[in-house]
């Protein structure tokens, strides 16, 4: 089985475990009145969860493939250094600093940063434009997290608050 094949399985294996928390465990702790809202907070996950099942069951039953395949496409183990490894490993320890910086950090500043350095890393260079875009993006979201939805998101570092 090919690579995109064993990456759609684990996908569908996690999509399902969540679904299944989104869909039985989650609304158990509803307050009554939260219960005649049309949206609940589970809501987002359902949605998540169905199309990630969807999407890797396509994967995992050849839905996406063309007709006639090549080998060129498959990952060559035997090569594998020749890839950009140390690039893929620096992006996840990137999220890993991400998730460890939200707090402390505050959204906007480890959000930007997270932005301009994985941007970087993947080879943007025209940190003029690149800067602008990730500082809109990440009050864009910041605002639409705190404002649309209600939900408090620190964009501040804790020692300015």
């Amino acid at each position: 089985m090919a690579l995109d094949r064993w990456i759609a399985l684990v996908i569908l294996a996690v999509s399902l475990s969540y679904g299944y928390t989104a869909f039985f465990m989650m609304d158990a702790g509803l307050p009554p009145f939260m219960r005649f809202n049309p949206i609940w907070p589970s809501t987002f996950p359902k949605v998540i969860a169905v199309l990630a099942a969807i999407t890797s069951l396509a994967i995992l039953l050849g839905f996406e493939k063309k007709p006639a395949e090549s080998e060129a496409d498959e990952i060559d183990f035997s090569r594998l250094w020749d890839y950009n490894i140390g690039q893929a490993v620096f992006l996840l320890a990137l999220m890993v600093a991400y998730a460890l910086l939200l707090r402390p950090a505050g959204f906007l500043l480890s959000t930007l940063l997270f932005i301009v350095i994985g941007a970087a890393l993947l080879g943007e260079r025209r940190f003029m434009i690149l800067v602008p875009v990730a500082a809109v993006a990440a009050g864009g979201v910041w605002y639409l997290v705190q404002q649309t939805l209600g939900i408090y998101l620190s964009p501040l570092p804790t020692f300015l608050n």
